[in-house]
């Protein structure tokens, strides 16, 4: 999409200045950020009923799924039981996350979890060419207990195991994935934006419906899934 809008030409300086006032904004930002987070790991957490979920090797107890780790986040995949196609939304926010060995050191695993029968979630993930590790809770409370019921939303949730005993410490939904995504912050980072009407935008910038810039599921399994042109995909296999 092309636009005749553009940002005014300035010289250098002036450019500069613009940018420096920018960056104090936005290194204020991240102070922010670091507060929120240090608030957060302050924060109590609840106990956990007990909890089995299914795994593609059979049923598995929630506190398994950390796989030895002390810490366990999890995405709740919305699942439409008999769709083609499962969330468009859901499907490409987690078709970023192909290489989690980076939270090994930490001791922390991040898995998904969705209300639909194990091996269709797991049929699923082959077509679209997600390479995260699935797990149902279609025979378990435990979604809807942590606020991704049969048929609702998504979030995410964080857990913390000590033995056997499993604590939730943090959950999110809505806008507040964004902050594990890559995807948003760079394309804020473009002169245009997300484009979305939803947006501040100068006068004339390129604008289109919420949503309709991101990819759709048959989208993901065209770039990610089997038969895919994806160099790195076909590596993964």
């Amino acid at each position: 999409m092309s636009s005749t809008a553009v940002p005014p030409v300035v010289d250098a300086a002036t450019w500069q200045a613009e940018l420096d006032a920018i960056r104090v904004r936005e290194k204020a930002a991240t102070r922010e950020l670091d507060a929120i987070a240090a608030q957060r790991r302050r924060l109590p957490m609840v106990q956990m009923p007990e909890y089995t979920l299914v795994a593609k090797d059979g049923p598995v107890r929630l506190s398994e799924i950390f796989d030895g780790r002390s810490q366990l986040i999890t995405y709740h995949h919305m699942w439409h039981e008999g769709a083609e196609w499962q969330c468009g939304g859901c499907t490409g926010f987690t078709s970023q996350f192909t290489r989690l060995g980076f939270l090994d050191p930490y001791d922390a695993r991040f898995v998904i979890v969705t209300q639909g029968p194990i091996d269709e979630a797991l049929a699923y993930a082959e077509r679209v060419g997600n390479r995260m590790e699935w797990y149902s809770t279609a025979e378990s409370p435990f979604g809807a207990d942590v606020g991704a019921p049969p048929g609702g939303g998504f979030a995410v949730n964080v857990f913390l195991r000590q033995g056997e005993d499993v604590y939730r410490t943090w959950t999110t939904s809505g806008r507040g994935t964004e902050q594990l995504s890559h995807t948003f912050p760079l394309i804020d980072l473009l002169p245009y934006g997300r484009r979305e009407d939803w947006q501040d935008s100068p006068e004339g910038w390129p604008t289109s419906p919420a949503y309709s810039g991101w990819l759709d599921s048959p989208d993901i399994a065209r770039l990610y899934g089997p038969g895919s042109a994806d160099p790195r995909t076909a590596a993964q296999r």
